[in-house]
């Protein structure tokens, strides 16, 4: 009997949530089989199974339990309650009743395509693929997947469901998540139980600020240049696709700034400089309920094409559920853009054990005096950097964001 315990999924992964189990107990288990969706600290993600046999059930859909803690197992038989040896099969064995998947209390508990035992069919969907299908009403079975693997993700539940995407139940439709109770019939306040994303932002960001001894430098850039080399890309008569956004350049030049500031790129642990050897740029990704953090590695040796092209990728993944383990680890600077919400500037936490994070604002149109007195209109965008002054001094900071602002301003030096 091979006993299974709960992996460890993401590197700062101290316990998970089983979701939902994607073989029912007693089924024949092969390697690579998806097993069951767990949620952890940074995503939920689905464990394949390490070798094959019969599968033991023996944690509960819901439950939360510590890495490595017993889930289930695989043996050569199906399970029994009896202790001694079964010599002929049982073609309805009884189940031990802690063995057997409860319901689920969490919000994210499955309510379409389950089966008696609480345990979902085996189609391959993402958590918010399977919510939309209960709201909905659609069935998971048949329906081909356009996700990696032929997952089906929530515009395939949105488009079998005959609706536009953008009308699709988010994280603030009241048909997935609980909403507030009316104050009118009840002084006492609605909760809801935080994610184990949520759970480690929340204690992740608390430790920053309680720890970290941060300040922050500020500048503006101005990026007439990269807005009209951005124009010239888009009326080539093969323009790039996807087309470079401004973050995209924002992370380039990042990348290429932390190269030639070592201590940017740096951590500061235990009395130590930590100077990384590859510059791997974090990004920023909004996802239900959470901010999600996947990484362009290499960011300094890619092309701003690339890096394009990975962000999508990425941030698809983020949206989808299926970003992996390895997708959102190992970043070394984190870039936290809300330009695109109208937002001027942002200050944002830094993200240990990071040395510093750049928040990114929205270009706007000023108007200022060029070197002649005429006035003129320039396209700003206000950088903000935050820092831990541990590794990280003012002139340190100052350079480092100069730096990034320089590169903005001369887009043509990205490209090269």
């Amino acid at each position: 009997m091979t006993e299974i315990g709960m992996p460890r999924l993401s590197d700062s992964m101290e316990e998970g949530t089983i979701l939902s189990w994607l073989k029912d107990d007693g089924d024949e288990v092969a390697v690579g089989d998806e097993l069951v969706e767990i949620e952890t600290d940074k995503a939920t993600m689905s464990y394949e199974s390490p070798s094959e046999g019969t599968l033991r059930i023996v944690a509960a859909v819901g439950e939360t339990l510590p890495v490595g803690a017993p889930i289930a197992q695989l043996g050569a038989e199906a399970p029994t309650t009896s202790e001694q040896p079964v010599e002929t099969p049982d073609p309805a064995p009884e189940l031990e009743p802690a063995a057997a998947p409860t319901a689920p209390a969490a919000p994210v508990a499955t309510t379409a395509n389950g089966n008696e035992n609480g345990s979902r069919s085996q189609v391959r969907a993402t958590p918010l693929a399977r919510r939309m299908a209960a709201v909905h009403g659609v069935d998971l079975d048949g329906l081909d997947g356009t996700g990696p693997r032929g997952r089906i993700t929530r515009a395939d539940v949105a488009s079998r469901a005959g609706i536009e995407e953008e009308t699709a139940p988010s994280r603030h439709d009241p048909e997935i998540r609980p909403a507030f109770r009316d104050k009118s019939t009840t002084d006492a306040p609605s909760t809801q139980e935080l994610t184990r994303i949520q759970q480690l932002i929340a204690r992740r960001m608390a430790e920053a600020k309680s720890t970290i001894p941060e300040f922050q430098v500020q500048t503006e850039a101005d990026i007439g240049a990269l807005l009209g080399l951005r124009a010239q890309l888009r009326d080539q008569p093969s323009p790039p696709d996807p087309m470079p956004s401004l973050n995209d350049f924002i992370v380039k030049a990042c990348a290429l700034a932390l190269r030639r500031h070592p201590r940017a790129n740096g951590s500061y642990r235990d009395g130590r400089f930590e100077l990384h050897e590859h510059v791997n740029v974090g990004i920023a990704v909004a996802a239900a309920d959470a901010l999600v953090v996947p990484t362009i590695t290499g960011a300094d040796s890619r092309s701003v094409g690339a890096i394009a092209r990975e962000a999508r990728r990425l941030a698809a993944a983020v949206r989808d559920g299926s970003v992996t383990p390895r997708e959102l680890a190992g970043a070394t600077f984190t870039v936290s853009n809300l330009g695109m919400y109208g937002m001027t500037a942002i200050a944002p936490v830094i993200n240990p054990p990071q040395a510093a994070i750049l928040g990114v604002g929205a270009a706007r149109t000023v108007l200022a005096l060029d070197d002649g007195g005429a006035v003129t209109e320039r396209q700003l965008m206000t950088l903000t950097l935050s820092c831990d002054h541990r590794i990280l001094y003012g002139a340190d900071a100052a350079e480092f964001l100069s730096d990034i602002r320089r590169g903005l301003e001369s887009p043509l030096t990205l490209l090269v």
